[in-house]
């Protein structure tokens, strides 16, 4: 048993394993070589010999105790043919939504279009360096795919105002989406996926009274699935103002918390193991104020099953040499 499935399904309390959201990738100059040489970032997650090669990359340089698959959350609206693009400074643009189209699709074609990517976790998982680490798979929450797919662009200034108005279309959508998210589960479990994490990067979008509706049953829907598999799961509900709330609904096995929460209220209150909190901005700090932050979680979290990360993805400015230093303090505390 790797040393995040101890602490998940063991609540083993002995040992803080550490991996970081978004380690494979843009801080680390061997992933900014390849992608240099590789504009089309759907292209490259969907080339499985460097995908492969950038899901390993931070374990070559870091001690850490999970690989997490160089992918997005944006190959399900890719695997349902809407046209997803990344612009430089923009982020992510899709195309007009077509429920007709994505209604009439069948699963052969989704799995066909986004076959790399368990090809990648079949190659991650059988590789040498991955022996005694968990190898993470991860699919978009039900919500943030829904944002994503009718908004047609990362929502960071607010929604399209008519965005709730054709609840026809949001309702479908959804059906569709929880469909094709369980065979995407499916086949990355399937192929060497040992955990699970569902991210829901806009769960902070939501007033409360729609909570229910847009994220704990569909989502609680994805966490009984993937349990009924055998493998656990990670919820990231970023944003949301009631983690213990969450908790008690979407039932999941583990809940992955932002910077923005009081890391003492989740120790009292939620009872389930916890992984992540540190604001990725400490890591752009001094070694005094990471050293200072860092061992400040692992006190509050020392008699709770826990796993270190970050509170959000770490930052492209961060320099390798703190990420290496955050994983021998976690390693030596």
């Amino acid at each position: 048993m790797s040393p995040l499935e101890k602490v998940i399904l063991d609540k083993s309390t002995n040992i803080n394993p550490i991996w970081i959201m978004r380690q494979a990738g843009r801080y680390l100059p061997e992933f900014r070589e390849i992608r240099k040489a590789n504009p089309d970032f759907i292209k490259l997650c969907l080339n499985e010999k460097l995908s492969t090669e950038i899901t390993l990359q931070p374990l070559m340089r870091f001690d850490l105790d999970a690989a997490i698959i160089f992918s997005d959350i944006l190959m399900l609206p890719y695997g349902l043919s809407q046209k997803v693009e990344f612009k430089k400074g923009i982020g992510p643009i899709l195309g007009d939504l077509n429920l007709k189209n994505i209604s009439n699709l069948s699963e052969k074609d989704f799995v066909e279009k986004v076959n790399p990517v368990y090809k990648l976790i079949n190659l991650v998982k059988n590789n040498e360096i991955t022996k005694n680490k968990s190898t993470l798979g991860f699919v978009g929450a039900p919500w943030t795919l829904l944002v994503y797919m009718i908004n047609q662009k990362s929502p960071k200034l607010g929604l399209k105002k008519n965005f709730f108005d054709d609840q026809n279309l949001i309702d479908k959508t959804l059906v569709i989406i929880e469909k094709f998210l369980k065979i995407h589960i499916k086949n990355q479990i399937n192929s060497g996926a040992q955990i699970i994490q569902i991210f829901d990067s806009w769960a902070g979008l939501l007033e409360n009274n729609d909570l229910y509706k847009y994220i704990y049953e569909p989502t609680s829907n994805l966490v009984e699935y993937i349990k009924s598999l055998n493998v656990p799961v990670i919820c990231f509900p970023r944003g949301i103002k009631k983690y213990k709330n969450f908790c008690e609904a979407v039932k999941p096995s583990a809940i992955c918390i932002d910077y923005e929460v009081d890391p003492k209220e989740i120790e009292r209150t939620i009872k389930i193991p916890v992984q992540g909190g540190l604001d990725p901005k400490i890591l752009l700090s001094d070694k005094e104020n990471l050293k200072k932050e860092t061992k400040k979680y692992l006190d509050i979290f020392k008699d709770h099953p826990y796993i270190f990360n970050l509170g959000h993805g770490i930052l492209p400015k961060t320099k390798p040499s703190m990420m290496d230093y955050l994983v021998k303090l976690v390693k030596d505390y």
